[in-house]
C-alpha cells in the first residue's frame, strides 16, 4: 500500500499542510492547520467509485488512467 503525508509548515505568515512541493490554504494558527491536514488526510484514505482520471505528469505529459476507486493510498499527517 502507498503512504502519503501531509506536513504543517510555516507559511505565507500562518501556517498551512503540504503534500511534496503542495501548500494548501494559509490558516491563522498551527492548530487550524493541523485539524485541516487530519480531515484532508482522513478523506485521500476514503474509498470512492472506480473511474477513469486524467492527469498530467510531471514531464507535462497528460495521461489516462482506471482508478479502482478501492486503492487507497494510507495518509499520515506529521506536524
Amino acid at each position: 500500500m502507498d503512504k502519503v503525508q501531509y506536513r504543517v509548515v510555516e507559511h505565507d505568515g500562518g501556517y498551512a499542510y503540504k503534500l511534496g512541493d503542495v501548500f494548501s490554504e494559509t490558516y491563522p494558527t498551527h492548530d487550524a492547520a493541523l485539524a485541516a491536514a487530519r480531515l484532508v488526510a482522513r478523506e485521500h484514505e476514503t474509498p470512492g467509485e472506480p473511474a477513469e482520471i486524467e492527469f498530467q505528469d510531471k514531464d507535462g505529459t497528460w495521461r489516462t488512467e482506471h482508478a479502482a476507486g478501492d486503492d487507497r493510498p494510507e495518509a499520515e499527517v506529521v506536524g
